[in-house]
């Protein structure tokens, strides 16, 4: 029996250790992850204050003016323009699926198979297919209402991130989609993966097969904003996708019961206006339309639009996912605004508009009598808050749309904003409850966050996430799940890892494999940090002893990284040059780190780090400004780029420090810089991470999207 007791405790002991790594390896991940989502949100919003604060002709404002026109609204036959393909000719010697519209089941399977065998679709028939998925999705209303009634039962997949294998293994396990095995696909179909355009169209093509029975939902990174720093295959490509992305479905409901949308919802979600928008408005979720309205040049147009919010009483329990916004102040505050700062100002409270109105009433009910520029004025007025009412609705439409896509659940009541993501809200288990109460549901099916089993249920089992791209940041870091829910409407959750590499370890090397890729990714963070983590040890070290504890160690690193991550655990694995008195002597720690850094002494170290620390929002403004796609910018475009770098960052850096880099670059002296060169050539380490992976988003996909360039269209 002590025998018995011991294994057992020492089992226990064992399960538990096991289970502190894979949680802290975890939180790793996903503070990364959140930290760079929200780091492209500030850029974003930050790269929207240009355009709106400086004059036209400026040259900032031309670089990234072309990123915002996206959310002009276009006449139809002008897009259809871009769909034009049957100018494009399929060579005899094209070995790849050929498609004939419309679209049979066989020829789908087949071009299923064909990217299974990493075989590729020609650029006719990709225009085509992404031409007649927008035509359907434009016929789509904004919520799908389906029924289990008429087949045993659905299938709800959630996140794929452009992982094919993890969508051919729930083809492989599930069926493919038919007219008796319906499916949902719940958003982000896309980034991250290899295989995002692959998806795409096999989606896209059941969608056509089986309008009624396979059902797509917009997610958050169906958003060419959130895209910016991928490449395209051509301009035209990238115009056809937000154009798509932007009429996809934003929720989908089954049997009057369960809700399935991406991201979640707010105190102040209504599925009665939300099923009103014209969603296609929101090409991005990340910026509310714009009224094109000129205004005088005191005013900024971004005042304006926000200034759109005041009327609005209903909302006043919480401002959907807002923080309570100030104008805008001095620009150097800026980069540290999250979406919410944006959205609208706080509106009058009852009370505070009762009491103007009978000012009002008061001041016409003395007899003051107007004159005929006055009675003009009035008429000006009163045209203006006919305007403002169109804007206040086109506010609120765009956070309904923002808290959709954008939302986390939390465990505590109440509805707070996502100061993690930087868009949408945290909402808890009594605002799930009223959802569900006014509504009368019994379920939301959401998905937008990564879990370890592929699923996960919270709020008294009323809410359920659905994660399904199994290895997500590591192979092993997670499983992939998707759910069918039949008649009864009671989930039946199917896990699967896609990896084989997974079943062949055991659960401490799996564990450990995962740690591993994590702290490393974790000490490309810190080693990138270095003059601010010197900084902030040193204010622990009022002796320059070059010396701290451990604990102080853990509260500097939190002080400058903000991950929230518990850096006292994780100091075993990554602090062990401990002096003998417990202390730990920092320098000597930046030498243990073993972070392989470029060799490029004559570069300002200065800039360097700052390259090291915001490589992904560097990449973003890149692609930005490679206005052709080509994956090259000119030497005076690469100076401009830094400029809007430093001026984002709130830093400044010389000319003399961006032409030591470019020259060190430009190798051939071409004047042109290569981005993927560039990119490659500042990275600290030789092993990409996860966070980083899929440099291209459509990486591996149609060589033959690339003779579209030839067109004088794109």
């Amino acid at each position: 029996m002590k025998a018995a007791v011991l294994i057992q405790r020492w089992y226990r002991q064992y399960v538990a250790r096991m289970e502190m790594r894979r949680r802290y390896t975890w939180n790793i991940f996903q503070s990364i992850e959140y930290s760079g989502e929200q780091a492209q949100i500030k850029l974003y919003n930050f790269l929207g204050y240009l355009m709106d604060n400086f004059n036209p002709t400026s040259t900032e404002r031309n670089l990234i003016s072309h990123i915002f026109r996206e959310n002009e609204v276009c006449r139809d036959t002008e897009w259809e323009r871009h769909f034009c393909y049957k100018n494009i000719e399929v060579p005899e010697i094209y070995s790849g699926p050929r498609l004939i519209f419309p679209l049979t089941v066989e020829q789908v399977a087949a071009m299923v198979e064909a990217f299974r065998n990493k075989r590729q679709l020609h650029s006719r028939y990709v225009l085509q297919l992404l031409l007649e998925t927008w035509k359907l999705l434009r016929k789509l209303p904004n919520i799908s209402r389906i029924s289990t009634c008429h087949s045993k039962e659905i299938t709800v997949c959630g996140d794929l991130h452009g992982q094919l294998e993890d969508l051919l293994l729930i083809f492989y396990k599930n069926g493919m989609p038919s007219l008796d095995r319906p499916y949902v696909f719940n958003g982000d179909f896309v980034d991250r993966g290899k295989d995002s355009i692959e998806i795409l169209l096999i989606l896209f093509a059941f969608l056509l097969v089986y309008p009624n029975d396979v059902h797509l939902n917009r997610g958050n990174h169906e958003d060419h904003i959130v895209n910016l720093r991928y490449t395209m295959h051509g301009k035209r490509i990238l115009k056809l996708l937000q154009k798509i992305f932007s009429w996809l479905p934003l929720a989908t409901v089954i049997d009057q019961k369960v809700l399935i949308l991406h991201g979640g919802i707010s105190n102040t979600t209504d599925l009665c206006l939300i099923a009103r928008v014209d969603r296609h408005k929101y090409v991005s979720a990340l910026r509310p339309p714009k009224k094109r309205t000129q205004y005088p040049v005191s005013q900024s147009s971004v005042d304006l639009d926000m200034e759109d919010d005041l009327s609005g009483t209903k909302n006043n329990q919480r401002r959907v996912s807002l923080i309570k916004a100030n104008s805008f102040g001095p620009r150097d505050g800026f980069q540290r605004r999250s979406l919410q700062d944006f959205s609208g100002r706080v509106p009058r409270t009852v009370d505070e508009e009762i009491e103007v109105r009978r000012r009002q009433s008061g001041f016409i009910k003395g007899g003051f009598s107007h004159s005929q520029g006055e009675l003009n004025n009035l008429a000006v007025s009163s045209a203006s808050q006919e305007s403002t009412d169109t804007a206040d609705t086109t506010v609120e439409e765009w956070k309904q749309i923002l808290d959709l896509l954008w939302s986390d659940p939390m465990s505590q009541n109440g509805c707070i904003p996502n100061e993690v993501r930087g868009g949408g809200c945290y909402w808890g288990p009594d605002v799930t409850q009223d959802f569900l109460d006014r509504h009368n549901m019994q379920l939301i099916i959401r998905s937008h966050e990564c879990k370890q089993d592929g699923y996960e249920f919270c709020h008294n089992r009323r809410v359920l996430t659905l994660f399904s791209a199994s290895n997500y940041y590591e192979v092993g870091s997670n499983r992939g799940a998707y759910v069918k829910l039949g008649p009864d409407l009671v989930p039946y959750l199917i896990q699967y890892q896609a990896s084989s590499m997974t079943r062949e370890l055991t659960l401490r090397k799996n564990v450990g494999k995962v740690e591993h890729s994590a702290l490393k990714v974790l000490r490309e963070q810190l080693f990138a940090h270095k003059s601010d983590l010197v900084s902030a040890f040193q204010e622990f070290d009022k002796d320059k002893t070059g010396v701290v504890s451990l604990n102080d160690w853990a509260t500097a690193v939190e002080s400058v990284l903000r991950l929230g991550l518990p850096w006292r655990m994780l100091r075993f694995q990554l602090a062990t040059c401990k002096t003998p008195g417990g202390m730990l002597d920092y320098q000597e720690w930046f030498q243990e780190l073993s972070i392989k850094e470029p060799q490029m002494e004559h570069i300002d170290q200065g800039l360097l780090e700052t390259l090291y620390r915001h490589r992904a929002t560097l990449e973003t403004i890149f692609r930005i400004v490679d206005l052709d796609n080509s994956g090259f910018i000119t030497m005076e475009d690469f100076r401009q780029t830094w400029k809007l770098l430093s001026a984002f960052l709130k830093m400044e850096i010389t000319d003399e420090a961006i032409s030591d880099l470019s020259v060190t670059i430009d190798t051939n002296q071409d004047g042109n810089i290569d981005i993927d060169e560039f990119m490659e050539a500042f990275r600290l380490t030789d092993k990409k991470s996860r966070l980083e992976r899929g440099k291209s988003m459509f990486m591996g996909t149609t060589t033959d999207l690339t003779k579209l360039e030839g067109d004088p269209n794109i």
